[in-house]
């Protein structure tokens, strides 16, 4: 499975981003999805998570202002980011897990989110 994000960019706080993440190769074999970000020289954090069966968990700081999507038909991860600050500056990754597999093993390249206070 290949991954590729975009919708990354400079914004102000206050503001809205939408990250999106399609999907190529086995997609049928893709169970969960997840969103997670990273500040240079940090660890990666969990932003949100999407089974198949559309169970959704976000991390506590992302709670009530992001919100996860996909679309099976068209492959496509979405994160729909509202009332950015500037401590969700990050570069955010996109996840896939196969089948059962225990953690992801699929991951796309990244795409930087800057907000600017």
């Amino acid at each position: 499975v290949q991954l590729v994000e975009s919708g990354g960019g400079l914004v102000q706080t206050g503001g809205s981003l939408r990250l999106s993440c399609a999907a190529s190769g086995s997609i049928d074999s893709i169970n969960t999805m997840a969103w997670y970000r990273q500040v240079p020289g940090k660890k990666r954090e969990f932003v949100a998570v999407i089974s198949s069966t559309k169970i959704i968990v976000y991390a506590d700081s992302v709670k009530g202002r992001f919100t996860i999507s996909r679309d099976q038909v068209k492959s496509t991860l979405y994160l729909q980011m509202n009332n950015l600050k500037p401590e969700d500056s990050a570069i955010y990754y996109c996840a896939a897990a196969q089948g059962d597999a225990p953690s992801f093993d699929s991951w796309g390249q990244g795409t930087q989110v800057t907000v600017s206070s």
